[in-house]
């Protein structure tokens, strides 16, 4: 049997099949191989039975993709939730988020909570001269007042969608609307420093509809793009594809060079995106720096053989077999 995992508590996997969600523990042998089984992992589970608890996962089917930060497969598109205020909006952070998406390759879709504050009607329009041109899915909706919660709904069906966003910016309040049956705990932002604070302790899927589901994650703000070289960076941002972009180095960076196409023309980037570019490249100027002063190269403790993640034995430590051991008696004898 073929299933898809939602939660993983300690050493069990939970496991929505088509006959309903199953308990199961991980083969010895995928242990020994090392596999690293997460939430949203498509698997086989073997000695299927709704009488025991003897179900096993025996093997991880192909990705079609990973998530190393919060660890998550196979989903389809990220809702990147953002508050319009308390907490301010940050536009930086937002970046990041949609960086990591297209980092990713999954589908970034903007969502604006908090809409019904006072003030907000500046910020939305902010937001709307920014993001618009770039071709993002944008919605803007009060989680409070469920305004523009219909209209949200729709762009979830026949997806798997991850939230992304920093904490206190509403995420579990949305998804506790989409669903009657779910009741995600949440807490108010801290008065004392406008941050939120942490409700969502772990990684889970949650099937909301019969097409539609959704991960919430725990909010996470640390995103650094010291992973990539400073040349990458502009894969992160659209302005690179719907601009008529023509630079005079194949190499440039965008920041300060003479005759540089981006440098040259004013409406290319918006202030705000602009900032985030240049610190997304200085971040990732110290990866290559790392790179660059790696010069030891030291031999892995662990070989790859016929699909497995086998350790070596270092010559001072490795011993005769038995058989090996007999031989050379045998031979000695002989002699």
């Amino acid at each position: 049997m073929i299933g898809q995992i939602f939660k993983i508590h300690s050493d069990f996997y939970y496991v929505n099949t088509d006959n309903g969600i199953i308990e199961c523990k991980l083969r010895e042998v995928l242990k020994k191989a090392k596999k690293e089984v997460i939430v949203g992992d498509y698997v086989q589970i073997d000695n299927y039975s709704k009488n025991n608890s003897l179900n096993f996962i025996s093997e991880i089917l192909e990705r079609k993709n990973y998530l190393l930060r919060p660890k998550v497969a196979n989903v389809t598109q990220s809702i990147i939730v953002t508050a319009v205020k308390n907490p301010d909006i940050n536009l930086e952070q937002l970046d990041r988020f949609i960086a990591l998406s297209e980092y990713n390759k999954i589908k970034p879709v903007l969502c604006f909570n908090k809409c019904d504050l006072e003030g907000s009607d500046e910020i939305i329009a902010k937001v709307k001269e920014i993001y618009s041109p770039l071709g993002y899915d944008i919605y803007f909706i009060s989680a409070l007042y469920k305004k523009g919660i219909d209209e949200f709904f729709e762009i979830l069906k026949d997806n798997v969608s991850i939230f992304y966003g920093s904490s206190g910016v509403g995420k579990s309040s949305i998804v506790n609307l989409l669903s009657s049956s779910l009741n995600l705990k949440i807490q108010k932002v801290s008065d004392k420093n406008q941050r939120g604070i942490h409700t969502t302790r772990h990684c889970e899927i949650y099937s909301i509809a019969d097409n539609v589901s959704v991960v919430d994650t725990p909010g996470f703000s640390n995103i650094k793009f010291d992973f990539l070289m400073p040349k990458d960076i502009e894969k992160l941002f659209r302005e690179f594809n719907i601009n008529d972009f023509q630079c005079k180095f194949s190499d440039c960076l965008h920041l300060n060079e003479s005759d540089c196409g981006v440098l040259s023309n004013e409406g290319f980037f918006s202030p705000s995106r602009r900032n985030s570019y240049e610190k997304f490249v200085e971040e990732a100027k110290i990866y290559k720096e790392k790179v660059k002063n790696s010069s030891n190269k030291t031999e892995s403790a662990v070989k790859y053989n016929q699909g497995k993640n086998i350790t070596k034995i270092s010559d001072v430590r490795r011993t005769l077999s038995r058989k090996v051991q007999k031989q050379n008696i045998s031979e000695e004898y002989n002699d």
